[in-house]
């Protein structure tokens, strides 16, 4: 049975479960949000992407992911057969820009001209990064997302026209107003159509809680990110194609979900950077600033991907660098002799473990990750140490909301499952995490 994806996505705005729409968009679909203008939402952690009919040609904001690119072209072309004049990249993520070749051999097979890809300048910086920390990246991702790990092909497609701040380009008698912010990533660009009071926003609206604290990538910026949110909402649009998640449709809503994402950067920052400001030590900022649950409870902002506490974080390294104002850990000792250190003093690792289960009986998973890593870099051959490491992080999964933290408390859970139990290890399910 076929979805209204434009109706399932409207009542969204009342209530919204990523699970939820994954079943609604049925694998690939496309909804039509102006005239001659479409998005194209896929299932999984795939960035949406938008594609507006002009008089010589498509210009397409940008391709998936490798895995999407294929159901995202044959969408695209049930819709319309023009060729693809531009193809505009919100930011340098991969489920935004990997369908790029795949694009490209396809003009090319059907004889046309070659498709012009544009994007921010800082575009190929990030693209020379991932080549050169590629194996590094992988790991990451894995460890985020919960799969194993994969390395993605060093075949990034470079931007043809790049620009800095702003960039104008009069198309078919459309004109695509392209700024650049810095937010999830530094070479983010979200672009007005003015003639279609049509807004793409890239990432900068992924129907959660912005991602501006991801504890595994590079520096975020939240204070800028509003920046940009209350720019878009000054150019009136009443359609919202986001990055992730449903379009919005009408200017109210569109004005209320980039009016309260900035609110809630700016609170978080304005918090931290009084703190700072004041003296107080990481520790202490990440205990005292109030996260605005009010915020957080719209179907748009709910913390399911990124956490608020992250962010805390992010905000201390962009301004005050890696230290964490703690004079122990400006120079300290390697862990794991720190670990065998703990050790001795509470009688050995197994009582070190011993007490993590303790705590994670009695809820206190914080304090029971600390004495379950410290157990295992203790003694890592320690099978009682792996046991409790395991279950204190399952228990951390199951009490997670968000991405981020059940992607990493998960990896920990599976490195100790696999020195208890190898082989039941090899045939644990992987959930797949997303947005």
């Amino acid at each position: 049975m076929t979805t209204d994806l434009r109706a399932a996505g409207d009542a969204c705005w009342h209530s919204y479960s990523s699970a939820d729409w994954g079943r609604a968009i049925e694998t690939c679909k496309a909804t039509a949000v102006a005239p001659d203008a479409i998005y194209i939402a896929t299932q999984g952690v795939v960035g949406n992407v938008t594609a507006l009919k002009t008089r010589e040609g498509l210009v397409v904001f940008d391709t998936g992911g490798v895995g999407s690119a294929q159901l995202i072209y044959d969408t695209l072309r049930a819709w319309e057969q023009s060729p693809i004049h531009t193809v505009i990249f919100t930011h340098g993520h991969g489920d935004h820009v990997r369908g790029a070749p795949l694009f490209e051999a396809e003009a090319k097979k059907r004889g046309e001209p070659p498709i012009r890809f544009v994007g921010h300048a800082r575009m190929t910086q990030r693209f020379d990064r991932y080549t050169l920390t590629a194996d590094f990246v992988a790991r990451v991702n894995a460890r985020q997302f919960g799969q194993p790990v994969r390395k993605a092909p060093p075949d990034w497609r470079y931007p043809d026209l790049t620009y800095d701040d702003r960039l104008t380009l009069e198309i078919g008698g459309l004109t695509f107003e392209l700024h650049h912010g810095l937010g999830e990533t530094d070479d983010h660009t979200w672009t007005f159509i003015p003639q279609r009071k049509l807004l793409v926003s890239g990432d900068f609206v992924i129907w959660a809680a912005p991602n501006a604290g991801n504890p595994q990538k590079v520096q975020r910026y939240s204070n800028t990110w509003a920046k940009a949110l209350r720019d878009m909402a000054a150019c009136g649009a009443e359609v919202l194609v986001p990055g992730h998640g449903p379009a919005v449709f009408g200017a109210d809503r569109v004005a209320q979900i980039l009016a309260d994402a900035a609110e809630f950067l700016e609170t978080i920052h304005n918090q931290t950077v009084a703190l700072m400001n004041e003296g107080k030590s990481l520790d202490e900022i990440v205990q005292a600033v109030k996260v605005p649950q009010e915020l957080l409870s719209r179907p748009y902002l709910q913390p399911t991907y990124d956490d608020p506490e992250f962010l805390i974080r992010n905000i201390w390294r962009l301004y005050g660098g890696w230290w964490n104002g703690d004079p122990a850990d400006l120079k300290p000792a390697p862990a794991a002799a720190l670990a065998r250190e703990l050790a001795a003093l509470a009688g050995g690792a197994g009582r070190l473990a011993a007490r993590a289960s303790e705590l994670a009986r009695s809820g206190d998973l914080r304090l029971a990750g600390h004495l379950a890593e410290f157990a295992v870099q203790a003694d890592p051959a320690n099978e009682q140490a792996h046991r409790v490491r395991m279950e204190v992080n399952r228990l951390r999964v199951a009490g997670e909301r968000t991405t981020m933290a059940k992607g990493i408390f998960g990896t920990a859970a599976r490195e100790s499952h696999a020195v208890v139990d190898p082989e039941g290890a090899k045939l644990a399910p992987r959930p797949m995490l997303g947005l």
